[in-house]
């Protein structure tokens, strides 16, 4: 009779071990977003519009930079990796390589708005114009690594440079590097490499600050020599506290961002895993509704929240990749 029962004791126990290796792995509930700081509080804000009706639980969104949303994006797929990334640049060839060598094969990506890097400071200082030479002098390894702003051209105000700027995984300061970095940076040094125009100084007067741009503003209401680096929209949502340079004689506003006007104009993406769409509910509807006139036309909430919107041109291509899931990155 023990013999009996052992037997059937261990069969329950076997068909129990097998029906959860062979169980299906379940789906998840809710979408996961990493990626951008910049596009962080426009993605929140689509998120709880789309989980207003109740039919999806709002998505679990993390900001950890551009570089970074890419490395975790390109880590696989399945519903134990994430199905969005939100980027402040395009994404790079090698974080491409890095996807397809994890079988994440086909990518789509979504322009849904635009963005200008301001270079701010407190509204208790005077408002400044600079070059994007004046900016690499003040800030690269090759540059003047002068200590006073006035040092590199009188201009320039008397007080020491000290500049917050973005960490080397956010994809704002991917963009500053080639917005301004590259493009400031004389002949002289381009003929070394480019690499060599994006170096920057590391003596004290470049502070990074994170990806914590609330932080930043904080830093410059409280002293009104420092400047700092950051997207549009926050220096939107703060202008009675804080004030963007002129660059180049051109100042920083919506017409001039989605004009390209502004010198340090750049896209805003998302991207998403094809493969995900029928794997974790709600990700199509969540591509419309960023699609959505409401939320991307010009007087949409997101241009509320400081986004530049899309052109005409720009937003129909947005709802043509939202209703057929075009848009797939194709240099694979």
């Amino acid at each position: 009779m023990r013999n009996i029962q052992y037997s059937i004791t261990k069969l329950i126990l076997i068909s129990a071990l097998l029906a959860t290796v062979l169980a299906p792995v379940q789906a998840r509930d809710q979408i996961q977003i990493v990626g951008s700081s910049t596009v962080y509080p426009f993605s929140q804000l689509v998120a709880k519009h789309f989980s207003a009706s109740g039919s999806y639980k709002a998505p679990v969104i993390k900001s950890t930079g551009t570089g970074g949303g890419f490395k975790l994006f390109c880590k696989g797929v399945g519903v134990n990796t994430v199905d969005i990334t939100n980027a402040s640049r395009a994404i790079e060839p090698s974080e491409i390589k890095t996807c397809k060598e994890n079988g994440v094969s086909e990518i789509i990506q979504v322009q849904f708005g635009n963005d200008g890097i301001a270079f701010a400071n407190s509204k208790k200082a005077t408002k400044f114009n600079f070059t994007r030479n004046q900016l690499w002098t003040a800030m690269a390894e090759h540059g003047s690594k002068s200590t006073y702003w006035n040092e590199i051209s009188d201009t320039l105000p008397n007080i020491k440079i000290a500049i917050l700027i973005p960490p080397p995984s956010s994809g704002t300061r991917d963009a500053w590097n080639a917005l301004v970095m590259t493009e400031g940076c004389p002949n002289s040094v381009k003929k070394l490499a480019k690499k060599a125009c994006q170096q920057m100084r590391e003596d004290g007067a470049l502070i990074e600050a994170g990806e914590d741009d609330e932080l930043i503003i904080r830093e410059l209401q409280a002293n009104p020599n420092l400047f700092g680096i950051f997207g549009f929209s926050y220096l939107e949502n703060n202008s009675d506290k804080i004030q963007g340079s002129n660059i180049e004689g051109v100042k920083i506003t919506l017409n001039n961002i989605q004009g390209y006007d502004y010198p340090i104009s750049r896209p805003l993406f998302f991207y998403v895993k094809k493969a995900h769409l029928n794997l974790v509910p709600g990700i199509s509807q969540y591509l419309d509704t960023f699609a959505d006139k409401d939320a991307i036309g010009d007087r949409g909430y997101l241009a509320d929240a400081g986004m530049v919107p899309l052109t005409r041109l720009q937003r129909a291509m947005l709802r043509s990749i939202s209703a057929n899931k075009i848009g797939i990155v194709s240099n694979y």
